[in-house]
C-alpha cells in the first residue's frame, strides 16, 4: 500500500481535516487531524486511525504503524512549537 492509498483510505473513513502520511517500505507514519479526536483519549484516537488500516496491516503490506493524532487546535499549536528548518 502505497502513501496515497493509505490517506485515501483513511480519509474515506474518517472526518479528517489534514492527514499526512510517510511510507518508507512497510513502515508507515501517519498524521492525522480531526475535530473528532477532541475529547477523546490517545489511545482511542490511535485506534480510530488503526481500524480503516488493519486489513494491510493484517496482510503484510503495512509492518510498522505510527500515529500521530491532533486536533485542530493541537495540529496548529504543534506547528508553532516546531523550529523552522
Amino acid at each position: 500500500m502505497d502513501a496515497q492509498q493509505i490517506e485515501q483510505t483513511l480519509r474515506d473513513a474518517l472526518d479528517l481535516e489534514e492527514v499526512h502520511v510517510k511510507t518508507d517500505g512497510s513502515h508507515v507514519h501517519v498524521i492525522a487531524v480531526s475535530q473528532s479526536f477532541t475529547d477523546v483519549s490517545r489511545v482511542k484516537q490511535q485506534q480510530m486511525v488503526y481500524a480503516p488500516l488493519n486489513a494491510a496491516i493484517a496482510d503484510g503490506s503495512i509492518h510498522a504503524l505510527t500515529i500521530k493524532a491532533y486536533t485542530p487546535e493541537q495540529w496548529r499549536r504543534d506547528k508553532l512549537l516546531q523550529p523552522a528548518p
